[in-house]
């Protein structure tokens, strides 16, 4: 994991967020999400730098997800790293929208 992933990790495993059960890893269709709560269909993908010239296979992930029924946020490396706070409320708000 990247330490961004491993930092947002530490604040979605046991149940920490909202109560969601988020597993990192999640294998769905033919991608692998970084993390993912099942139960509510929430798939949260963190993209280093190298994503930004790759908007096309982003959106076609994206696609794939949405299509297995999951709502899909996604946030640099760096947000996560640097306003970790506003990630997890995104991600408590959608959360919440989803149940």
């Amino acid at each position: 994991m990247t330490e961004a992933e491993r930092k947002l990790w530490a604040k979605l495993r046991s149940r920490s967020l909202s109560g969601a059960k988020f597993r990192r890893q999640v294998p769905i269709g033919s991608f692998v999400a970084d993390f993912a709560s099942i139960e509510v269909g929430l798939a949260i993908e963190i993209d280093g730098g190298q994503h930004a010239s790759a908007a096309t296979a982003d959106a076609a992930r994206s696609a794939v997800l949405e299509a297995a029924g999951f709502r899909v946020l996604r946030f640099w490396n760096n947000e996560v790293l640097v306003n970790t706070d506003g990630v997890l409320a995104t991600i408590a708000r959608v959360l919440d929208e989803c149940r």
